[in-house]
């Protein structure tokens, strides 16, 4: 008996749009496109040698196009990282040298290699740098062959530049004005080279996905398409992406894994669901049973959000160590204080130390008055012991199985270490 053919792959926008994740499409054609395994790309400027948070939406777009058969290029700015893409800013951002910008893009390209597979099969993504090809370029070839054909009056028109030229801040310099330019380039290029035909990318990337598709077709004839991503916010309004303590980073050196499980574990009732949608590969059908939980059951739902986020990220081994050890933390109340998820750092307490010192050492407050109106606010404890005096210090008598447990709140610890 013959085999069954396999089941035909699922079409990524139908797939993306049951996910919340389409913003806006420039072809009404798009389902249709997308019915047949086509090349796309999407692009990261190497502006830190990590990725946060915020960067999670196109990377799981990319991983749904690699799932859905598609071939995905990451493409990584080594040229346009050294110029700042000036989109929706207020002003420019700080240039980098090569070295940093190369350093920056080589640890984003090992982030992203954890949500999707590269390699030389037909669905296999591959990692490209726009330096390969913008760097070697002359600034007549640039003027001549892509100049000639973008309109001064079509880049002003675009609202990432416009608000640049009518805003608050100093304008925008010839330097970023350049930055559209190259980045439609980068589509052109693509679509020369890989046969690349779309381009995904945030919501705030609409106008620079627009002029590579007119550029693509005033040099090469070709039909190219762009799809975008909403850009993601927080239920009350305030930005995505931030903790107290600043971004939420990829890197577990900028931002240790059980605090990236808890920012997870922490977010608004009314987000779990978005986010799941989101961030996570579970079903629909799942997601929305989740959805209906109510009074304890949603922090299992939340408990299912940080799990499956941080096991993306971190791998299956850390998010378990980070979902037992705020198991253990939150839920019965005796700390693992050897748990190797809490984040910690060492400390010498052969003198007693202040509070406030480890408050600010922690990360958990940036000054002493913030400090002190975490005390004040009856949030501060060490071990189970609650700080209620400003002046209160540490000593070795207050270490738990030779360590030094602060907590803030119920959802933050930090655990400081015999030096």
């Amino acid at each position: 008996m013959a085999a069954a053919p396999p089941d035909p792959l699922p079409n990524l926008h139908a797939v993306l749009h049951s996910r919340g994740l389409v913003a806006q499409c420039t072809d009404e054609r798009i389902e249709d496109r997308l019915a047949q395994p086509v090349t796309c790309y999407c692009g990261f400027d190497p502006t830190a040698d990590s990725l946060h948070v915020g960067s999670l939406v196109p990377i799981m777009g990319l991983a749904h196009a690699q799932r859905c058969g598609h071939r995905p290029l990451v493409l990584v700015g080594g040229a346009t990282g050294l110029i700042g893409d000036p989109s929706f800013k207020t002003d420019a951002r700080q240039m980098l040298d090569e070295t940093t910008v190369r350093t920056n893009a080589a640890a984003i390209a090992d982030q992203i290699g954890r949500f999707i597979t590269f390699g030389d099969g037909p669905a296999d993504a591959a990692l490209v740098n726009n330096l390969d090809w913008i760097g070697p370029l002359t600034w007549i070839e640039v003027l001549r062959d892509v100049g000639s054909r973008v309109s001064v009056n079509r880049m002003i028109g675009m609202e990432s530049v416009k608000q640049r030229m009518t805003g608050d801040g100093a304008g925008i310099s010839y330097l970023e004005f350049s930055y559209m330019i190259l980045q439609a380039y980068d589509f052109v290029h693509l679509f020369r080279v890989h046969g690349c035909t779309v381009q995904l990318g945030g919501q705030d990337q609409w106008g620079n996905i627009v002029m590579g598709i007119e550029l693509g077709r005033k040099m090469h004839d070709a039909d190219l398409a762009g799809l975008t991503f909403p850009l993601v916010t927080k239920a009350d309004g305030t930005k995505f992406g931030k903790s107290e303590s600043g971004n939420v980073w990829l890197d577990p050196k900028r931002t240790p894994v059980f605090d990236f499980f808890q920012f997870w574990r922490n977010v608004d009732d009314t987000d779990v669901g978005r986010y799941l949608r989101f961030f996570t590969f579970l079903p629909v059908e799942q997601i929305e049973q989740l959805e209906q939980a109510e009074g304890a059951a949603i922090n299992e739902a939340k408990v299912t959000l940080a799990y499956e986020i941080t096991k993306l990220v971190h791998g299956t081994e850390e998010a378990d160590n980070a979902r037992d050890s705020a198991s253990r933390a939150f839920s019965t109340g005796g700390v693992d204080v050897t748990g190797e998820s809490i984040p910690s750092a060492p400390i010498d307490l052969t003198e007693p130390v202040g509070v406030i010192e480890l408050l600010k050492q922690s990360g958990f407050a940036s000054s002493n008055g913030e400090a002190r109106r975490l005390i004040q606010g009856g949030g501060v404890r060490v071990g189970e012991t609650k700080v209620d005096d400003i002046a209160a210090t540490v000593s070795a008598d207050d270490a738990e199985q030779g360590h030094v447990l602060l907590r803030v709140g119920k959802k933050k610890l930090f655990r400081f270490d015999p030096a």
